[in-house]
């Protein structure tokens, strides 16, 4: 890691007087093999690096600062010359914005977390290879009912970040991740359906290769037969995974870029009740469950657990630094970058639903009567953040007098995502950390519209 600061603090100790600058670096290793038929289909394994970097000049005219930005995928020294060069020239032809600054220091502590697992590096490729050929054959060989595997994976990755600026922004931070996901498919020679399970840890050593088997074998199997369902409102239960795709969704609208920028159903509703009291929604990259936890941000400011929804009522979104003084407040230590070759904006890293009392059975038993949904689809252009328009396709089973019944697909559940907030009638126990900004358990939900025939 001292390299990576030294190439960051290198960056910086060249700015000119009156030239904000920012640099970025980071470096990372990452795996992927795929197993079919008993055999490896792909195996990659690659190391990269860089450096992104932005410089803020102030307007001559006072209408703001000018932003330039640039980046390669190289630490090499004079590469890392031409990006400062580039990123000069980029901010002199930039438009003038009041608002961009780069972020300073706000005296938050950094939580003290340990997200680099021991073993990472334990597992050699062979280890790897060996896991994903593993899951597939046991998958296979789990249910007659499975016919084929349509992929078993694993993947890993390995990330180091140094970030400094010339506002005394100084952060250093690295993690490890690692998962394996396998895609079943199974008929009983009238039906045919695909299931799919996984397991994420940050090492090899931490997967659970039966659990992600079973977990796609069990969807698959308990799907066989499902037809469309009758048509009318009725209570739903969201399986954990769906959930977590539908927080993600949510998290959209808790930004406040997005929110300053008009393009979510909650501007304007600070203070007001948005949920059922038994919505409470936090996002803590503190949490070191958390796949996307983390210990600074995009900007190098200390992550911070951010209550954004409590009891029902909207608290607050998540701001960096430029969104953030648009709305006249200051950075969450929300800020987020997709890696060197992006620049920063706001959004959620580690979403929890606060847990209810209730495990799914036990909530399946409440809701009495309805539907469960295993899986959705559509959801990118059948859900809408700005208006809260919900239409997705979905698939999963009735729930007759508290307990699984016949299996269902291609119908459509409808409603909106504000109407939605305020029925929710239970959140589930069981919590799941999953990839992605939003943690999955199960989420019962009143009165939605159920089409099929």
């Amino acid at each position: 890691m001292s390299e990576l600061i030294d190439v960051a603090l290198g960056v910086v100790a060249r700015a000119r007087p009156g030239e904000g600058v920012e640099a970025y670096v980071a470096r990372g290793h990452d795996t992927e093999v795929r197993a079919y038929g008993g055999e490896v289909e792909q195996l990659a394994s690659a190391s990269s690096s860089g450096i992104g970097v932005r410089v803020v000049l102030a307007d001559p005219g006072g209408g703001g600062n000018r932003v330039g930005f640039a980046w390669a995928g190289s630490l090499d020294p004079s590469v890392v010359d031409d990006v400062l060069a580039d990123a000069r020239d980029n901010a002199a032809y930039a438009t003038p914005d009041p608002d961009v600054a780069l972020a300073e220091p706000d005296g938050v502590v950094a939580a003290e977390l340990d997200l680099w697992h021991p073993d990472f590096a334990a597992a050699s490729t062979d280890d790897k290879v060996q896991l994903a050929l593993d899951l597939e054959r046991m998958v296979r060989g789990a249910d007659p009912r499975v016919r084929q595997v349509d992929s078993a994976d694993y993947g890993d990755a390995s990330v180091e970040v140094a970030l400094a600026s010339t506002t005394g922004i100084r952060a250093a931070t690295r993690h490890t991740s690692a998962f394996l996901s396998v895609s079943a498919i199974a008929s009983d020679g009238s039906s045919t359906q695909t299931g799919s399970g996984f397991s994420v840890g940050r090492a090899a050593s931490a997967l659970d290769p039966k659990r992600a088997g079973d977990d796609a074998v069990e969807r698959a199997v308990r799907l066989l037969g499902a037809g469309k369902a009758r048509s009318g409102r009725c209570s739903v239960v969201f399986d954990p995974r769906v959930v977590s795709t539908l927080l993600s969704v949510v998290s959209s609208a808790l930004s406040g870029e997005a929110v300053v920028k008009g393009r979510s159903f909650f501007a304007g509703r600070v203070g007001e009740d948005v949920a059922s009291p038994s919505v409470t929604l936090v996002d803590d990259p503190t949490d070191p469950r958390a796949y996307g936890a983390a210990t600074f941000d995009g900007e190098g400011l200390a992550c911070r657990r951010n209550v954004l929804i409590d009891a029902g009522r909207l608290r607050g979104f998540v701001y960096d630094s430029v969104s953030a003084r648009r709305a006249g407040t200051v950075s969450t230590g929300s800020a987020v970058r997709g890696g060197f070759a992006g620049t920063p904006g706001a959004g959620c890293r580690a979403l929890l639903l606060s847990p209810g009392e209730l495990d799914q059975t036990a909530i399946l038993h409440a809701v009495g009567d309805g539907v469960y949904v295993q899986s959705v689809t559509g959801v990118h252009s059948g859900v809408n953040p700005v208006s809260g328009d919900f239409s997705v396709g979905a698939e999963g089973l009735m729930v007759r007098t508290g307990v699984f019944a016949e299996p269902v697909r291609e119908v459509t559940i409808a409603s909106s995502l504000q109407r939605m907030l305020q029925s929710v009638l239970f959140v589930g126990a069981d919590v799941e950390w999953l990839p992605g900004p939003a943690a999955g358990q199960t989420l019962a939900i009143a009165d939605m519209q159920l089409s099929g025939t």
